[in-house]
């Protein structure tokens, strides 16, 4: 029987690359695929694991039978030369109504688009953290992001392994300024390939009344949730769209952090 997910390295097997894909195999407690040089993975996929994280000189890459991902940073690459062009558009940034030296909790990483805007904007005097439960998409990203030079002052985002539902009860309050999530669209969407890729690893568990009132008590100033327009997600929780473009498939709402006094004391476990 094949193993969930392994490691390897490219096809064009280097030493180095080699043992530092066996060294994160172990922490990660994968098995590894020790990979003959030019030989391809599909004879592997569905026998010896159902995907690979595929360390190579370029990075890491996430394969199955279906498809591949990679860390990319083109539309977060993107936003962040909108908000430096002085365009104010981004609605996450509004919405969070982020600045210089704030602190940033994303309880649903992916592949870190969000986070690097955010990190852009907090500033190298902010703080980005980052939480991904499934773990092929959590190295997919902070390996990413470990490699990724913005060119200019930041925010380093530090990427933890680990479930918000679990992690939010362990915060204490008002920990961050601003909460978010972006929470795998219960309805998918066309798109491209890699995405298809991405849904199929992400963990599709919905956002709860639970875990928004924990977010609200760590929050100092705001709680912003994404979602796809046309389904109940934001109805459930008793949170109401901002206006946003009638063209747009997606749609955002907040909620105020809670008071930390009555309010705040009725939400902790």
């Amino acid at each position: 029987m094949s193993a969930p997910l392994a490691v390897t390295v490219s096809s064009q097997i280097d030493p180095v690359l080699c043992a530092q894909a066996k060294e994160h195999a172990r922490q990660w407690q994968l098995p590894y695929w020790d990979r003959p040089r030019k030989t391809g993975l599909e004879g592997q996929l569905g026998v010896f694991a159902d995907a690979f994280l595929v360390l190579g000189s370029d990075g890491w890459t996430l394969r199955d039978a279906s498809g591949a991902l990679r860390f990319t940073p083109n539309m977060a690459w993107l936003r962040i030369k909108r908000l430096e062009a002085g365009h104010r558009d981004d609605v996450l940034v509004r919405l969070c109504e982020l600045a210089p030296g704030h602190e940033v909790l994303d309880g649903t990483l992916g592949l870190g688009a969000d986070a690097l805007v955010c990190a852009h904007v907090v500033g190298p005097t902010g703080r980005v953290v980052g939480v991904e439960q499934s773990l092929p998409l959590w190295v997919i990203a902070s390996q990413g992001l470990t490699r990724f030079d913005p060119g200019r002052p930041s925010a380093r985002i530090e990427a933890l392994h680990a479930d918000s539902a679990a992690l939010l009860p362990t915060l204490a309050d008002r920990s961050f300024d601003c909460v978010l999530f972006d929470p795998m669209f219960e309805k998918p969407r066309k798109a491209a390939p890699a995405f298809d890729v991405l849904r199929r690893y992400a963990t599709q568990a919905p956002l709860d009344a639970q875990m928004l009132a924990h977010a609200r008590r760590v929050a100092r100033r705001w709680v912003v949730v994404k979602s796809a327009r046309y389904t109940p997600a934001l109805k459930r929780l008793g949170l109401t769209p901002e206006p946003t473009s009638r063209f747009s498939n997606i749609v955002w709402a907040r909620v105020a952090a809670a008071s930390h006094h009555g309010e705040g004391a009725a939400e902790r476990e």
